[in-house]
């Protein structure tokens, strides 16, 4: 009998991103989820873009989604560690996460042990090689004194202009000809020749489990297309959430 933990992945599932009743119908299904990973995980990993934006005032978070919230709140009271992973589309995050849902932060990715096996994971972004134009602009958004200057905007025009420069952000990404190499494949490839078992990372949209010599490529996809999840206790699988 096996006393390893069982851990749960999740990335890209852009809250906010389309109509609300389409939003509403995703919202559902990530509730449902997150009730389910109550009693069937140990702890949750959030590689990223959770919601389409996100910009958290120093007294104010912006409207929407109170569900997800409060049920990822209650999912760490109730035992479950939550990993939450920056994204490209997270643009400025405060203390709430931390204070009011219990989640951890990271805004880089990380090299993490899992059931003695040595995971890198990370959302994805700014690790493709020639997407120099896009680790600029990650710069610039994430500069501390910026974000300070962008704080004094009043919240309604914030979270307006937040918005739009996530769809910019979106329609950059999927535009942009990046070669006919897969570049996270690629930057996968060298960090298990470096000695790690699973590379795990979402941002691509683009589902994948590839076994690589000795480790495993692992894209968790999208909520958009396929709502899924991975699953880690002994071996790595992604399941379809229905």
């Amino acid at each position: 009998m096996t006393d390893n933990k069982t851990y749960f992945f999740i990335s890209d599932i852009h809250l906010g991103l389309d109509n609300r009743q389409i939003e509403k119908e995703k919202e559902k299904k990530l509730i449902s989820f997150l009730h389910f990973a109550q009693k069937n995980c140990s702890e949750l990993f959030i590689v990223g873009d959770l919601f389409d934006y996100w910009f958290e005032y120093k007294r104010v978070i912006q409207k929407g989604f109170f569900k997800t919230l409060s049920a990822l709140t209650e999912l760490s009271e109730c035992g479950v560690k939550i990993h939450y992973f920056i994204g490209n589309h997270d643009f400025l995050h405060r203390d709430f996460f931390v204070k009011e849902v219990g989640a951890i932060l990271y805004y880089d990715a990380i090299d993490i042990e899992l059931n003695g096996k040595r995971f890198f994971i990370g959302h994805g972004d700014g690790l493709i090689k020639n997407d120099t134009g896009y680790n600029i602009l990650k710069k610039i958004l994430r500069n501390k004194i910026l974000q300070r200057f962008y704080s004094a905007i009043h919240p309604d025009l914030g979270i307006r202009i937040a918005s739009s420069t996530s769809k910019k952000s979106r329609d950059y990404t999927s535009q942009k000809n990046y070669g006919t190499v897969d570049g996270l494949l690629e930057t996968a490839k060298l960090k298990i020749e470096s000695g790690y078992n699973y590379v795990l990372f979402g941002h691509s949209h683009v589902r994948a489990l590839d076994k690589i010599n000795n480790g495993i490529y692992i894209n968790l996809g999208s909520w958009l297309e396929r709502p899924c999840y991975g699953k880690y206790n002994d071996t790595f699988e992604i399941i379809d959430w229905k």
